[in-house]
């Protein structure tokens, strides 16, 4: 299917043949009919796109800043990769269209294939073809509004709540500042509401066009009449501004303050400064909104991802409903926006229509309906194996995929980069024109492709063990980052379909990322102790640091840290002590509104009656070292100190080794592709994989009841 997609690098925008979206359960799978182009987002993101590497890093110091942190915790070569990563990716663009339903996912009602339809979301609702669009995101098109007006239904509900955030009533005057695409939707949803409306911006002729959308007053922000020509409209001030403009000025907040009537209120939907001076605002006391995007749910995965809507007797507007709102203005003739639908493109030369937003078009629109049907791709057929070769497919292509991983695959030897698939088409094209796949596909496609012998799986925790299951049931090696399940169904649903392939006089092969085990000190510690004779006592801190709540990595259906994290240092201690895991008790500090069962400290005891202690935080500084290992045994001690040196200490003598951090990515890739080519089993066994994620869901346990739990067989 086509998709607008903008080189990061380049900041050009163009029409690429990528994968359509696989259908997943809680969304839909749309054809999209049209899409309207953002003039404020994305314009500001493909001119942001174009900027050097230097103009990038001035534009978000935020971002560098977190450059810098990883560099900190993870090196500065690891840091590099992840910034060349991201600049060479392609990314999808849009966040509005509309289309018809092709098919509906498991647990989704109120939809069904045929309807009409209009979508919000960014990565969900793009300039392509096809898209993948969760249920909260997706409403009913009313029948007598057409396709090409409901494409503007996203911009429309974040225009809505910028006018609800303002609480305006009838009859109040209200100055709308900065009148492009969202301005002028403003000002007919205002007008809708019973308020008298004025127009401003820093082009008269913008603000004189704003009439046509029913702005009473139209004026430019440098006419020195201004305020005078407020005062005489408003009679006792305006009564509340929209703040629609894009700008890094305060310009526009200050000229709010300086129209406003006393205890006048703004609502800021656009991006602007927010440095206002305090005397206007203070001796007039008014009030600042700041409207959030569509609306309530907005950067909520558990309402936006997740299906769970808001109840209506506590949330009356959320962003699926002020989407249906915008309709419903439609419908009635309320809203016009057939003038905003002048310049359409269709989408293969979508790039004139960014060029037109430029030149000064309120919007352009995407028009797919001149493409045809879009026809499935064609299956590839089996071709021969080639000799002493492993052909790969890889499904995820986020950022540690190619910050990571897929570096180390482009340059192992006796290696055929088969096939990439991700959740987005952008995404899987990205890697395939950047580390030399043959093909793109989506991930059902990757996985039925004959001529793929291993899957590597990179995608989010929660689809890891459903992808592993698939895998293993069309005879293919994997190689899966961890986890390997996020909870006990996960785990049963794999270990069942490894035992049905081994029945089935297979040889299945699993391998789970537990990297750190591979790295060269890891081995040298492993040596220094191969021949000790007792127990071993072992200490594991690790500096985590603060996530957010909103991260995908702190939520449940994602498997959270524990289970998602926490796996790597129950692994590498495992790989240490080298005997299975018999016992597990553990204590977290109180969840918080700042932590969330993050703070955890671990007891492990194991058939040889070693002990590891094991310390996972969140809530230290990241200025220090983020991992750190001790073992002892036998009047002997090894300290990893991040994965940069080691100490070995043994009868009063010693020796520090010092490396660059490495922590066993690239030993990892080796040992699993050798073992992939050689027929022989993971590096890692199935039962000891097994076990250490059975493990995790114990801590998990053990956390909630206070109580040691058992791992494997219970004695007696």
């Amino acid at each position: 299917m086509l998709a607008l997609l903008e080189d990061m690098k380049s900041g050009k925008v163009a029409a690429y043949d990528v994968p359509a979206p696989d259908l997943k359960d809680g969304g839909i799978l749309v054809r999209t009919a049209f899409s309207a182009i953002s003039a404020g987002t994305e314009k500001a993101t493909v001119e942001a796109g174009r900027k050097s590497l230097l103009g990038k890093a001035l534009a978000r110091p935020d971002l560098v800043k977190q450059v810098l942190e990883f560099a900190r915790s993870n090196g500065v070569r690891a840091a590099r990769q992840k910034v060349q990563a991201r600049l060479e990716t392609l990314t999808a663009l849009g966040y509005s269209c509309s289309g018809v339903v092709l098919e509906v996912g498991a647990g989704v009602t109120g939809f069904k294939p045929g309807d009409r339809v209009a979508c919000a979301g960014v990565g969900y609702a793009s300039h392509g073809e096809i898209n993948f669009v969760p249920a909260n995101l997706v409403v009913l098109v009313p029948g007598n509004v057409s396709l090409e007006a409901a494409s503007l239904t996203t911009i429309g509900a974040i225009a809505m709540q910028g006018v609800r955030q303002a609480n305006v009533t009838l009859g109040e005057t209200v100055a709308v500042i900065g009148v492009g695409l969202l301005g002028v939707l403003s000002i007919q949803i205002l007008r809708a509401a019973g308020c008298r409306v004025i127009a401003i911006d820093r082009s008269r002729e913008r603000a004189a066009q704003a009439t046509n959308f029913g702005a009473q007053l139209g004026l430019g922000t440098d006419d020195p009449g201004l305020e005078h020509a407020v005062k005489s409209f408003s009679r006792y001030g305006v009564d509340a501004a929209l703040i629609t403009a894009g700008t890094k000025s305060a310009d526009p907040l200050e000229l709010a303050a300086q129209l406003l009537r006393d205890r006048g209120r703004i609502s800021v939907v656009g991006d602007v400064g927010m440095g206002v001076s305090r005397a206007n605002m203070y001796r007039k006391e008014i009030s600042l909104s700041m409207s959030r995007s569509y609306g309530p749910g907005r950067y909520d995965p558990q309402y936006e991802e997740g299906g769970q809507d808001y109840p209506i007797g506590f949330v009356r507007w959320t962003e699926k409903r002020n989407m249906e709102a915008f309709l419903d203005l439609l419908s009635s003739s309320s809203i016009a926006v057939e003038a905003l639908l002048a310049h359409q493109f269709p989408v293969a030369e979508g790039g004139k229509a960014y060029a037109a937003v430029e030149a000064g078009a309120y919007t352009g629109i995407i028009d797919y309906q001149t493409t045809g049907e879009v026809r499935p791709s064609a299956k590839p057929t089996l071709q021969p194996r080639p000799k002493d070769k492993l052909r790969l497919g890889c499904i995820g292509a986020g950022g540690f995929a190619r910050g990571i991983i897929l570096p180390h695959l482009r340059s192992a030897a006796g290696l055929i980069l088969e096939s990439v698939a991700s959740s987005t088409g952008a995404a899987a094209e990205s890697a395939r024109t950047g580390f030399g796949f043959a093909m793109a596909e989506s991930p059902s496609e990757l996985l039925a492709n004959p001529n793929v012998d291993a899957v590597f799986i990179l995608t989010r925790h929660n689809s890891h063990a459903a992808y592993v299951t698939s895998a293993l049931g069309r005879g293919k090696s994997v190689f899966v980052e961890k986890p390997l399940a996020i909870n006990r169904e996960q785990l049963e649903m794999a270990r069942a379909a490894y035992a049905e392939r081994l029945a089935a006089n297979g040889s299945p092969f699993v391998m789970v990322g537990f990297n750190r085990r591979f790295s060269p000190l890891t081995e040298k510690l492993k040596t220094f102790f191969a021949h000790r004779s007792e127990p071993m006592m072992v200490h594991i801190r690790c500096n985590a640091g603060f996530i957010p709540a909103g991260s995908w990595i702190q939520d449940p259906e994602n498997g959270g840290r524990i289970v998602g994290e926490l796996c790597h240092f129950v692994d590498w201690a495992r790989a240490v002590v080298g005997y299975p895991i018999r016992t597990l008790t553990a204590a977290a500090l109180p969840d918080s509104g700042r932590y969330h069962r993050d703070n955890v400290s671990v007891t492990i005891g194991f058939e040889d009656g070693s002990v590891a202690n094991l310390l996972y935080l969140a809530n230290g500084d990241r200025a220090v070292a983020k991992e750190y290992f001790e073992v002892f045994s036998a009047g002997s001690i090894a300290r990893i100190d991040d994965f940069k040196t080691l100490l070995l200490s043994r009868n009063g003598k010693t020796e520090t080794l010092k490396s660059g951090q490495d922590k066993g990515h690239r030993r990892e890739m080796e040992v699993t592709i050798a073992a992939m080519k050689q027929g022989q089993e993971a590096p890692i066994p199935f039962a000891e994989l097994m076990e250490v994620t059975e493990a995790t869901f114990a801590i998990e346990e053990a956390i909630r009841t206070g109580k040691m739990i058992w791992v494997g067989e219970t004695p007696g």
